[in-house]
């Protein structure tokens, strides 16, 4: 980051889950954050977790080209740039579905959702970081656990989770001669309302459903912020981040 200018944060998903606890914790750390997801009223409520923040709610559906255009273009017009695009945005879809029994239009959602809506504000994110002075910025793409193992039945969701990953390193690549850093977060059973069903009972490979171990998500907003303030001649390309009991290491 430039000392010289404001540090300027899209975050997707922000209204909720890691994407809200990302957001408040760049917020209380001096960012400038935008904040995006589908619901402006939960983007409301981020942004008055900390009401001095300089928070942007944008509401956006990052599946739709035209909505993610309009989201960098509102945050340029707010706060000049655009330092760090925490790609957060996602869904499980209908979990415990066997694939044969998986709606096609369900696969599409969490493709559109996690693929394509990471893709779009990624790309978008390059133009602007490629042009404003001084150019470059930084990209965390949220991946998951999944992106390495996946639990049974879930097969949108760990398709699109390994598809982030080849994304990543794709846009790592070609980041490079626009000091353009581009990392991911790979996250495990952080406490959400979207985790919450793994504290009471989740199934495993064997067939057993069972209670699995979860962290605080401010653990993971805390690594996310860490990745973000470093120099961009420095980057975590990969960081993994877990509930340090969970059945993830040997999981199968």
């Amino acid at each position: 980051m430039n000392a010289e200018h404001a540090r300027t944060a899209v975050v997707t998903g922000a209204g909720s889950g890691i994407g809200r606890a990302v957001a408040v914790e760049l917020l209380r750390a001096g960012w400038s954050v935008a904040l995006a997801g589908r619901r402006a009223g939960t983007l409301e409520e981020t942004a008055a977790l900390v009401p001095d923040g300089a928070s942007l709610v944008a509401a956006t559906d990052v599946a739709r080209p035209d909505e993610v255009t309009a989201l960098f273009a509102a945050t340029v017009g707010r706060f000049g740039r655009v330092d760090l695009l925490f790609n957060n945005a996602g869904t499980f879809g209908p979990g415990g579905v066997p694939v044969e029994e998986l709606p096609y239009d369900a696969w599409r959602h969490v493709v559109d959702t996690n693929l394509n809506g990471a893709f779009l504000c990624a790309q978008a994110a390059f133009r602007q970081m490629k042009e404003q002075a001084p150019q470059g910025g930084r990209i965390i793409n949220n991946g998951s656990v999944s992106a390495h193992a996946p639990r049974p039945h879930s097969v949108a969701y760990t398709a699109t989770k390994h598809a982030l990953t080849g994304l990543t390193k794709s846009l790592s690549l070609d980041g490079r001669p626009y000091s353009i850093a581009v990392g991911q977060i790979d996250i495990g059973n952080a406490a959400t309302d979207m985790t919450r069903r793994m504290e009471t009972g989740a199934l495993q490979a064997n067939g057993v459903v069972a209670p699995e171990p979860v962290m605080d998500v401010a653990d993971v907003a805390r690594t996310v912020r860490h990745m973000a303030e470093l120099p961009l001649a420095a980057n975590v390309q990969f960081a993994t981040v877990l509930a340090t009991a969970m059945p993830y290491v040997g999981r199968g």
